[in-house]
């Protein structure tokens, strides 16, 4: 098992290909990546990484953690693995945690991208969060696991992949974090506000935003663009929270063509 700065990792592609660091949402696995690692593998040296406190990754946890904490480990990940400038790609708090790298570290970020990422915690947000809780508090892990599809994914693509969100259930629930450590994430999530410091990011930002995003409502990312510098905004029509998952090979194509800085096939 690889292991830097205390965090599990797994690097794919070409050695002298540019690095793009993944960095998920509240999971925390580099698994979540699955549907998109072997296209961006083509292109770059992708390093995928369990967050602190989840999966194989020292579990950790100061008692107070902010999203700012994990940029700084993706820092310490980057100089433990000697990498200078990097590209990152982040989805939900895995983004903003890249935002909080470019404005600690911005001689360390090339590109970035924020999938469904916000400036301020939304009310639609909150409100989702506190029923995960309720969840979590009072029925347990299985309860909290077996209700998490419904806040990622569009309701067909539920039914669809039924038998797969059955299976991963288990799976996640073999590697839960434990609940105080869920609670922290959590915590994290809700307290981030980049709105008096995200208009000095100098790197480029990608945001992308799913319209039927049941957990993040998509004017988020527009509000967000607004205060970036550099930012370009794109939006789905379809594919939920999750939406690197559900329609994997657009988001792939495109995210591969913005970070190379090539004309990108897609319009705002």
């Amino acid at each position: 098992m690889a292991e830097a700065a205390e965090l599990y990792y797994e690097l794919h592609g070409a050695p002298d290909a540019p690095p793009l660091i993944l960095s998920s949402g509240l999971g925390g696995s580099a698994s979540y990546w699955a549907p998109n690692i072997p296209a961006l593998a083509e292109r770059f040296r992708v390093i995928a990484y369990d967050h602190r406190g989840t999966g194989r990754s020292d579990r950790a946890l100061p008692d107070e953690t902010t999203l700012a904490d994990l940029g700084t480990d993706m820092l310490s990940l980057m100089d433990a693995l000697g990498i200078e400038r990097a590209h990152l790609l982040g989805h939900a708090i895995g983004g903003m945690a890249a935002l909080e790298v470019a404005r600690i570290a911005p001689s360390r970020v090339d590109r970035l991208v924020v999938i469904n990422g916000w400036p301020r915690l939304d009310p639609q947000t909150a409100r989702c969060f506190s029923t995960r809780l309720t969840l979590l508090r009072t029925a347990g892990a299985r309860a909290y696991l077996e209700a998490q599809p419904l806040f990622l994914f569009p309701p067909t693509w539920l039914s669809e992949n039924d038998a797969r969100l059955t299976a991963d259930t288990e799976t996640h629930l073999a590697h839960w974090p434990g609940d105080a450590t869920m609670e922290k994430r959590i915590a994290a999530a809700r307290s981030f506000d980049c709105t008096g410091w995200v208009s000095e990011i100098a790197a480029p930002v990608l945001l992308i935003s799913a319209a039927d995003d049941l957990l993040v409502p998509w004017t988020n990312a527009p509000a967000l663009a607004e205060l970036i510098a550099d930012a370009f905004h794109l939006h789905l029509p379809w594919g939920g929270h999750a939406c690197n998952v559900t329609v994997p090979e657009p988001f792939n194509r495109d995210v591969c063509a913005w970070l190379a800085g090539e004309a990108p096939p897609f319009r705002s």
